[in-house]
């Protein structure tokens, strides 16, 4: 090993990997046990709910998922009648989503469990302190897309 480099668990890109998936393991827990859902049709039915009415492509991007990821999720969501699926008005190869009524309610649910986990992995911070990480987040995540769209 290098002198010069840190230990790997030093890395903010490592820690921030950690931190999601542990994060994340609970998060995909409590989706499946309170609203029956996966992580997947989760963060679609939220993207939905927020952002409709939404393409495949517009879904993945929202969700942070890959697109065909968006597209399984999409389809499940349509199965359970919680998504409508629509010809896409502008591309007739392509589709818009939007939630139906049953969507819309269970959107408010994973709202308000997305809002109690937030609660509870930033809970250990102080409300000045989760404002400034914010602030960090949306700097680095700003610069990350201008590196995306440089190269």
């Amino acid at each position: 090993m290098s002198a010069e480099l840190p230990p790997l668990q030093d890395f903010l890109t490592y820690r921030l990997h950690q931190l999601n998936k542990l994060t994340d393991r609970h998060s995909s827990e409590a989706y499946a046990t309170e609203l029956g859902l996966g992580a997947g049709e989760a963060r679609c039915l939220a993207a939905i709910g927020q952002f409709a009415p939404l393409s495949v492509n517009d879904l993945a991007a929202r969700a942070n998922l890959d697109k065909a990821q968006a597209s399984r999720a999409a389809q499940m969501l349509v199965a359970r009648d919680l998504v409508q699926k629509a010809p896409c008005d502008t591309d007739a190869r392509g589709v818009v989503l939007t939630p139906t009524r049953s969507g819309k309610l269970l959107y408010k649910r994973v709202m308000r469990l997305i809002s109690q986990r937030n609660a509870d992995i930033f809970g250990c911070l102080s409300a000045d302190e989760q404002r400034q990480l914010e602030t960090f987040f949306d700097r680095l995540i700003a610069h990350a897309r201008r590196q995306s769209v440089e190269s």
